[in-house]
Formats: structure tokens, C-alpha cells, sequence
């Protein structure tokens, strides 16, 4: 199914290794003594944002890690040379964002500081690091210029807003109460950030050796959508949302040329839908840029476009990969653009011709995503060398490079701990639907000792987004369940992408839906191949999936226990209350709540709560903006009044990724193991296949984003 163009030239690659030994090698020489254990968690790393020197000799890249004292994520700079010769940090700093300039002499990296993020430099034939800016605000989106001598960067700009009232003086020593919070922007909260301060994101320019940094744009937008310079360096070309109701048509954002000298903008996209990431071709004649056009659909596929900045011609290179592409980075000859993509839940890196022809380059990007099986991952090129990260037997992701047709290995990070730990077997499987017959991918997780004569208790794990796709990659939440004696079922349902734009909007204006069923298919599989106990069945996902797992368990009394975690119960309430309501009431749904209260509540796991009969455990951070807390509380509140065995874990701290801190992605596998455990098998008086499931009319729903 879902068969590539054929215009889609495959170029062969033939794996191989320097100067390290292959993972199957490596497999062979493993000895296993040990299941992976909750604390092993904190000595995973994985490879991340890696960037290749203009002469192709070196690969700068982030190895990321989890400090065990600090609960926190841990970021640092490594260099290696593209023959895996001499793997050395570029400082001792935390660090990440490392760029290359031009003349390869430098590094330039986003460091953090007591103050915040600044911007450092690292000359590489001096072997010497300096901090070069003294921001008020954290910087991202570094971008060199074409000479080597200045950088462009995005920064948060704040606005003091006008008072309401001009408050009254307290008496001298009087203790008053705080000054009250008043928001007039439609959006004032952000999930990760909290209730936002008034400003605007705008692009600046700095000097390489430091300096004051130069606001370039202006205005009452955000200009966050990507950089590239023009190649005289004279210009800029950003993306930013522009239009006077910016606020509600959050995806019409366009390109723009920023003139550096008199501050002039100059509009070189215009059409309804998101153009983005704008990168100038190495001989200046073309911009490429992703976009697509606006159909206030669920989803859209990004394609790549090019535009001659001569003729002002513009075409889509990728209209016939149904696929969304991202991340464009132009060959040094001009000739041709890498981007990559996700293929039927694998991580892909293609270079498309200015012609449209396609030639594969990687098809093994992801491993990016340590806590939850999601794909993904990230590349870099110069000099005909493409690295990236490197998904390979379900582990973390390692630095790779594909040269001249081949793909060497360049680490492997966590071969100490994970060579001498029984993991769970990854195990692709396909099968129809019991919907429609459509074909459906997933994978189960076999636990260490997997026995072909038994059949196990089960988890059905839930991806989020629901735009979004797992894959057979690293996840220490499916290794843990695994190590605790779980098969671990996850799948691509109907709505997740990787399948092309057809199968993802199967779910438009109607989810939950048809993936209820997709899901169910995938129990019966298992169940059918032995693999799966029917007695033993549990079910839990995240944010997406915590929507699914509470539709699961109003329509149908199969499983012995659940663990919604970050669910939305209520569309009603949910798109007034989550920090992307301009987004989810119009792309989600086809009308407003009050204009059809009906839709949104024939789709609301709340308005089927009188069919629970499974004990359920719902999980929340309290920060969260995303699908607030109110979501999970309405669905707690209602089992509690309805007699049904149920749990309410506040995650204190929390936004959406409820997982983001180490410790809380390990409670969080402990949480679920323990309501589990607590309701080992399903109650005498329920048959495994006695199904309440209805057919019922309504909307869709979803999140924007996953953990």
C-alpha cells in the first residue's frame, strides 16, 4: 500500500562501518545479563542536530543526555571527523544550535547562562571559546552569512502594554496585594510557557566578534518561520504571519525579503496557507521554501517548493511525493535539495532535483525520541556529506553518514549499557482492518524470553498528536513495559502520518472514529497469533492517545484496566480552554461549540462515561495548556459519581510533555505498571469480546503536538 511515485529513484546503499564495529557485530559479541531497569533511564544519550563542515571533513553534532542530580535533560557539542577519527567536545559548555560559517574557520552555538541563553563562538584552529552576545532574551535560529562575518538570530521582543487604570498609592508600609493580570491578545498562554508576557518575535543581526545586536524586523508580528541570507549579503528572508488577523488565520504566514540597509520588507509569497523555512540556493538564483495551500483540513502535506528569484517563477518540486517534507538544505551545487520525511513510519532523506526527480539518500533517520516510539530525527549536509541521526535495532539515536552511496557508523553512545541489556525484539506487523479491510502497520514489543507458546498480558500503547507516527525505533517507556513482562502493542492508526495525505484525513471532522476500529484489529492480531492473553488486555497513550484510550473504554468492556494520560474528555470545553483555540476550532471542527454543541459532544469521550466499566487512571500535569487538567478532572469526577474504580495523578510542574523531566517519564511507567498490576486480569463478569461500540456521528478532534 501507499507505493512510491515513479519518479522515485532509489539509490542503494550498502551499510558499512568505520571504524567502529557494525550493530550486528555488535549483537553478536553482546552478552545480556540484565533487563533494561527504570535508572538506566538517566545513562541513555542520543545524537542530535548534526552539521557538517563546508569541507565535508567534519560533523558537529548535540549529544544529549539526562543528569541524574539536576532531573534534567543535558546538551553538549561534539565534534568527529567524517572517517569516525578523533571524536572529541567542542568545550566543556552546554551547548546545542552548533553552525558551521561559511569559511569553516568557527562555531557558532547556543549556550546557557545564569542570565539565559547567549550566543558563543568557537574558533577551531585556536582550539579557543568566547560568549560574543549579552541578550535580554534567549536566541534561536542562528544562521551565518554567506562572508563569515556576521549572524542573523530570532529573539523575543517585549512590549510594555498600556494600563487599564493608573493604580492608586499604598500608604507607606502598607501591604497591598498584587497588581492584577489583564490579556487582550488571543493568545496569552502557551503550553511549555505559561501565561505570556506581551512582545513580539523579530529578527536581529550581530557581528562574529560580538558586538550590540541590530533588530531588523519590526512590527506587531512574529517572524519565528525560519532565516537564510541572500547571497550578497544585503538581505534577509524570513517567514512571518503579517496579515492584520494574524491572530485568528494562524497559518497564512508568507516569505519576506528584509533589506538590511533601509529596513524596508518586501512580500515575495502570497497565497492562504503557511510558507516557511525560506533557503537561499548556494548561487543565490532560487529560494526554496515549504508551504501548502490552506483547506482548513486536519491535515496538509508540506511540500517543497523553489523560486527563481530572476523569473519569479515558482513550482512545488514534491506535489507528487505524498508525503510531508521538511527541513530543506540545497546541495553545494544548486542543483538539487535534500529534505526529509517520514515514510510508513520510518525516517527518510531524499535529494530532489530543480526537475523533480527523486534520489533516496537515507532511510533509516529517527531515534530522537527517547521517551515514546515516535518518528523523527534530524541531518545536516556539505560537501556531497550528508550525516544524521541514525535509528538502527531500536536503540537511541547514533551519528551516521551516508557518502558516495554508502552509510558509515560514527558512534555508538550507549553500546556500554545497552550491549549487555535484554531489550524487547521489535517486531513489525501488518494487518486489515476490521472497518474497511485497510491495510494497518504497527509493532509489538516482545518481552526478554519472549516465548512463542504463551501469550502475554498486553498493553495497547496510543500514540498522540493525532497527526503524528510511531515507528519501530528506541522508546525507554516500551522497554520498561517490556521489562516488566508486557507484550507492548502500538500501531498507526487511520489519521497518523507517514501514509499520505488521503489516509491522515481519514479522521477529518471524524475523530475518534474509524481508529477505534484500527485499534481493535490490532488486539484481535495479536490475540490470534497466540501473542496476547485476551484476559490480560490494558490500554493507555498520551494526549491523542489518552482521547483514544477513554473512547476505547466507552465502547468496549475488553480491557481489564486503563491509563489515560493528558486526554481530552470534552470538545466543548476543550477548545475554550486549550492554548491553541484559534487552531482546533476551526481546523478540527466545522463549526464553533455554540453553533453545534451536537458535533462536539457526539465525539466527547464525557457524553459515553455511563458505559465504563474498566477501572481507569487518568494523568495530567498541572501546567498543562495543552489539554488542561479540567479535561481529565470532568472524566475522573464523573467515575467517581458513577461508582467506577478510578485514580487522578497531578503531575506538580507539568505542561503537556508530561514526560520532558527523567524522573517524571520513569513515575510515569511506574504509575501505569502499578494501576496495572492492581487489576491484573479482566473481571469474571465481563466477556473479552463483548463490545459496546456504537456508530455515532460527529467531529474530530485531536492535539497540536506530541510529547
Amino acid at each position: 500500500m501507499h507505493s512510491h511515485p515513479a519518479v522515485f529513484l532509489l539509490l542503494t546503499l550498502i551499510g558499512c562501518v568505520l571504524p567502529y564495529p557494525s550493530a550486528s557485530a555488535a549483537s553478536e559479541e553482546r552478552i545480556a545479563t540484565r533487563d533494561f531497569e527504570p535508572l538506566d533511564v538517566f545513562a541513555l544519550e542520543w545524537a542530535s542536530e548534526p552539521q557538517v563542515a563546508p569541507d565535508g571533513g567534519t560533523i558537529a553534532y548535540t549529544r544529549n543526555g539526562y543528569n541524574i542530580m539536576t532531573d534534567r535533560q543535558t546538551s553538549r557539542i561534539w565534534l568527529i571527523n567524517t572517517d569516525g577519527e578523533n571524536h572529541r567536545p567542542l568545550s566543556d559548555r552546554a551547548g546545542s544550535s552548533a553552525r558551521f560559517s561559511p569559511d569553516g574557520s568557527r562555531i557558532a552555538f547556543i549556550s546557557p547562562t545564569s542570565e539565559g541563553a547567549e550566543v558563543y563562538m568557537h574558533w577551531l584552529a585556536d582550539n579557543r571559546t568566547a560568549r560574543i552576545t549579552q541578550l535580554p532574551e534567549n536566541p534561536g535560529n542562528l544562521t551565518w552569512s554567506p562572508d563569515s562575518t556576521r549572524l542573523a538570530f530570532t529573539m523575543f521582543t517585549a512590549k510594555s502594554p498600556e494600563p487599564m487604570i493608573k493604580p492608586l498609592k499604598a500608604p507607606e508600609g502598607a501591604k497591598w496585594g498584587p497588581k492584577f493580570n489583564v490579556y487582550e491578545s488571543v493568545q496569552y498562554r502557551a503550553d511549555g510557557q505559561g501565561y505570556l508576557r506581551q512582545g513580539f518575535t523579530h529578527v536581529y543581526v550581530i557581528a562574529a566578534d560580538g558586538g550590540a545586536a541590530r533588530q531588523v524586523t519590526s512590527g506587531d508580528y512574529h517572524h519565528a518561520g525560519g532565516i537564510s541570507w541572500a547571497v550578497d549579503g544585503l538581505s534577509l528572508y524570513v517567514s512571518a504571519n503579517r496579515n492584520p488577523d494574524w491572530e485568528l488565520e494562524v497559518q497564512d504566514s508568507n516569505i519576506f525579503q528584509v533589506d538590511l540597509v533601509s529596513g524596508a520588507i518586501k512580500q515575495i509569497t502570497d497565497r492562504y496557507g503557511p510558507d516557511s523555512q525560506p533557503r537561499v540556493s548556494p548561487n543565490g538564483r532560487y529560494l526554496a521554501y515549504l508551504g501548502y495551500d490552506d483547506k482548513y483540513r486536519g491535515y496538509e502535506n508540506a511540500q517543497l517548493y523553489f523560486r527563481d528569484l530572476l523569473t519569479e517563477e515558482t513550482q512545488s518540486l514534491t506535489a507528487t511525493l505524498d508525503r510531508s517534507v521538511s527541513n530543506p538544505v540545497w546541495r553545494d551545487d544548486s542543483r538539487a535539495i535534500y529534505v526529509q520525511f517520514d515514510d510508513q513510519g520510518i525516517g527518510k532523506v531524499s535529494a530532489v532535483s530543480l526537475g523533480g526527480l527523486r534520489s533516496m539518500v537515507v532511510n533509516d533517520l529517527g531515534g530522537t525520541a527517547i521517551s515514546r516510539p515516535y518518528s523523527g530525527g534530524s541531518f545536516g549536509v556539505a560537501a556531497d556529506t550528508v550525516a544524521y541521526t541514525r535509528s538502527l535495532d531500536a536503540r537511541p539515536a547514533n551519528l551516521a553518514v551516508a557518502q558516495r552511496g554508502r552509510i558509515f557508523n560514527l558512534t555508538r553512545l550507549n553500546a556500554n549499557l545497552l550491549d549487555h541489556t535484554r531489550l524487547a525484539d521489535i517486531e513489525e506487523i501488518r494487518f486489515p482492518s476490521s472497518l474497511d479491510g485497510r491495510e494497518i502497520q504497527g509493532w509489538v514489543a516482545k518481552p526478554p524470553g519472549f516465548s512463542e507458546d504463551k501469550a502475554y498480558p498486553t498493553i495497547l500503547e496510543i500514540h498522540g498528536g493525532p497527526f503524528a507516527a510511531y515507528g519501530p525505533n528506541f522508546s525507554a517507556e516500551v522497554q520498561l513495559y517490556a521489562a516488566a513482562g508486557y507484550l507492548v502493542l502500538y500501531v498507526n492508526p487511520r489519521g497518523s502520518t507517514s501514509y499520505g495525505e488521503a489516509f491522515a484525513n481519514l479522521i477529518h471532522h471524524d475523530y475518534p472514529g474509524g481508529d477505534f476500529d484500527d485499534l481493535m484489529s490490532a488486539v484481535d492480531y495479536t490475540i490470534d497469533k497466540g501473542w496476547s492473553d485476551p484476559q490480560r488486555l490494558f490500554v493507555t497513550g498520551g494526549s491523542g492517545g489518552g482521547i483514544l484510550t477513554t473512547w476505547i473504554i466507552t465502547h468496549t468492556e475488553r480491557f481489564a484496566a486503563a491509563v489515560a494520560a493528558k486526554p481530552v474528555i470534552n470538545w466543548y470545553s476543550f477548545v475554550l480552554t486549550a492554548d491553541g483555540y484559534p487552531f482546533f476550532s476551526r481546523y478540527w471542527f466545522e463549526k464553533k461549540p455554540w453553533e453545534d454543541p451536537n458535533a462536539y459532544l457526539a465525539r466527547s469521550p464525557l457524553q459515553f462515561v455511563d458505559k465504563v466499566t474498566t477501572p481507569t487512571m487518568l494523568m495530567t500535569g498541572e501546567d498543562d495548556h495543552r489539554t488542561p487538567i479540567s479535561e481529565a478532572e470532568q472524566f475522573y469526577q464523573a467515575l467517581k459519581l458513577l461508582g467506577i474504580e478510578a485514580a487522578l495523578v497531578r503531575i506538580p510542574g507539568a505542561s503537556h510533555g508530561i514526560a520532558s523531566r527523567p524522573s517524571h517519564l520513569i513515575s510515569k511507567v511506574q504509575h501505569v505498571l502499578a494501576w496495572f498490576e492492581r487489576y491484573p486480569t479482566l473481571a469474571a463478569d465481563k466477556s473479552a469480546n463483548d463490545s459496546v461500540s456504537e456508530a455515532v456521528e460527529g467531529d474530530k478532534i485531536p492535539e497540536q503536538g506530541t510529547e
